[in-house]
């Protein structure tokens, strides 16, 4: 985008993220869905819903498993009390030890399984939602990016989705597993005897009530500590796009400063979601140790009165690790749980973004071989959202076939906005654009985008070969086709100077100067075979004897082509057929550049500004 954009910044929620200093996130003062989260989550898990079913059956029977075996310790316990007395029966004790073995292993082998199970389904679940969300991306209008930073957007793929991930791999099973344990060690309690399950229970019932006032507290801060991270993510990313500019302008200090304050707000956020979940270890262990204490005693003066055997000690010793510990990993779980759901609420509120209207319905199409190129604009009004004031107002104006139309004008006319609306980045307030005398609105955006070619001003590359940079997403363009394209735009000497030449992979940290990938853009855009043709300011970053090269190569691209060219360089424009002349999103002059100088007007004072000196 241009500079002229800035009439985006009247809107009432203006977030600016081209620059070093711009936000990275959402503010997430308002409050937040957690049991609604949760419930989407498992809705969204439904495709899995068998496989996760039999890692939820692995883990509760191999839970059952673990909670069986300590009665067969207390029936170990008893022999071998009762053997002190005279002969131990090793025979009985052998058989025993086989039986709790087998136990043992066959909850160690369905553990095992669970744990592959829901490894499984979290990774391809992770990626499933990355996939979702980079459709999503493309299904997005434009205003979106103008309200959100890069950084955020990152954060929500990257660490949101893997907090996910990681929940349903080490958490979810583990939830399970330890609501089985608790209950069936509740169950197991009260089948060996009544009074010490109560003891037991008694004991660790001040668990329950610090575990559920903890999660109640600590829930906000784990909203808080995702949407920090969003919001830092998204500094670092834009400092480190402008890092020239920063250091240009000495902003270390400034940005430093804005980075120490972010962090502040995240080791904040963490230190006390994370105090607040770490203080539930010690304090189930507490419970879990005053708990032993209990049946101790209380399981000492029922062997005394011979209600009970000493191997019920021993069983309810194991019994009260199986009812404590399960409520610390409970805990657990559910600090873990509270995580994921901030960061899902984070991934879904990104896939529940409004997109661009659905264009099934939309039957007509215009191919690039049945295009005249005529283009119309009939009263355009465009207002960007919470916009009080219209960027656009009642444009008209109208492109012959094979016509060069250059648009002018200060920064913040407008200028861009037309060309946006045209290529229905954006949707007219009102008004209509009509290509060969269909509406854009009639026609699908795909339809629309594939009749045009757009050069930017800024540049976009990626990591491949030059060549595949300049063929981006065409088929069947050979090396000579290529080559010709570049030695028009004057691009050819530079490849040639590159090591394998077209055949060079360029990296993000490859030194190109910006003029060279200007070139390489253009080049991209003189290969494509449209009707339309688009330039936005695309030779800005070139010097003059290159701007002179390619000045000539747009106008071979451009011959037979309607062509619209948005300048700040108005000796790039010269020769353009009609000039329209924007101010305050309406055209305030139009015509050649003779007849616009001799009106003497705003077009006039424009020229004279650049070329004469005062």
């Amino acid at each position: 985008m241009n500079n002229e954009e800035e009439n985006k910044t009247q809107t009432s929620t203006p977030v600016q993220h081209h620059g070093p200093m711009g936000r990275g996130g959402n503010t997430g003062e308002k409050a937040k869905d957690f049991k609604g989260t949760v419930k989407r989550l498992f809705k969204e898990l439904g495709s899995y819903k068998i496989a996760i079913a039999f890692a939820f059956i692995f883990s509760i029977v191999g839970s059952i498993i673990t909670i069986i075996a300590p009665d067969k310790l207390s029936d170990i316990t008893d022999t071998i009390t009762a053997g002190m007395m005279g002969n131990i029966d090793l025979d009985k004790i052998k058989s025993i030890a086989i039986i709790l073995s087998i136990m043992y292993i066959a909850a160690a082998i369905f553990t095992f399984a669970e744990g592959i199970i829901m490894a499984t389904i979290s990774n391809k679940f992770a990626q499933k939602l990355r996939g979702n969300i980079s459709t999503k991306i493309n299904k997005l209008p434009l205003r979106y990016y103008d309200k959100h930073s890069v950084g955020d957007t990152l954060s929500r793929i990257t660490n949101d989705v893997d907090t996910v991930a990681q929940m349903m791999n080490q958490s979810l099973g583990t939830l399970i597993a330890n609501i089985t344990l608790f209950l069936g060690s509740i169950v197991m309690m009260f089948y060996t005897n009544w009074i010490m399950a109560i003891t037991a229970i008694l004991s660790s019932l001040v668990g329950f009530v610090f575990m559920f006032l903890i999660l109640g507290k600590s829930q906000k801060y784990f909203v808080e500590r995702q949407e920090e991270l969003g919001k830092i993510n998204g500094h670092i990313e834009e400092v480190y796009s402008g890092i020239n500019l920063v250091k240009i302008y000495n902003g270390q200090k400034t940005v430093n400063d804005k980075f120490d304050k972010l962090n502040e707000k995240v080791y904040e956020a963490n230190k006390k979601s994370q105090f607040l979940s770490g203080i539930m270890p010690p304090i189930m262990n507490f419970i879990g140790n005053f708990g032993y204490v209990a049946v101790c005693v209380v399981g000492a003066i029922l062997v005394k009165n011979d209600v009970i055997t000493f191997g019920v000690i021993v069983a309810f010793m194991t019994y009260v690790r199986l009812f404590t510990n399960p409520l610390s990993q409970i805990a657990q779980s559910m600090t873990s749980l509270q995580s994921t759901a901030a960061a899902a609420e984070r991934v879904f509120e990104f896939m529940d973004e409004k997109e661009m209207p659905n264009e099934d319905n939309l039957t007509k199409s215009l191919s690039r071989d049945e295009a005249k190129g005529n283009i119309e604009f009939d009263n355009v009004v465009f207002q960007y959202d919470n916009n009080p004031k219209p960027t656009i107002t009642g444009f008209t104006a109208k492109a012959k076939p094979g016509q060069k139309i250059a648009i002018v004008g200060p920064t913040g006319a407008g200028k861009t906005t037309m060309v946006n609306l045209l290529m229905k980045f954006y949707d007219v307030t009102s008004g209509d654009i009509k290509i060969d005398g269909i509406s854009t609105k009639e026609l699908k955006r795909s339809n629309v985008h594939d009749l045009f070619t757009m050069v930017l001003q800024d540049t976009w590359l990626f990591e491949g070969t030059v060549r595949e940079n300049i063929a981006y997403n065409l088929k069947n363009v050979t090396d000579e086709q290529i080559m010709e394209v570049c030695k028009e735009v004057g691009l050819s000497h530079y490849i040639e100077t590159l090591p394998n030449g077209l055949d060079y992979k360029i990296t993000e940290n490859d030194e190109i100067s910006a003029g060279e990938k200007q070139l390489i853009t253009i080049a991209r855009g003189m290969l494509q075979k449209t009707p339309f043709l688009i330039l936005d300011e695309a030779t800005s970053n070139v010097d003059t004897r290159t701007e002179e090269l390619v000045q000539q190569a747009m106008d071979k691209l451009s011959k037979g082509k309607t062509s619209f060219i948005i300048a700040h360089r108005l000796s790039t424009i010269k020769n353009a057929d009609l000039i329209l002349v924007m101010n305050n999103g309406n055209i305030i002059e139009q015509g050649n550049h003779e007849q616009l100088m001799e009106k003497n007007g705003f077009y006039a004072d424009l020229y004279k500004s650049q070329f004469e000196l005062v």
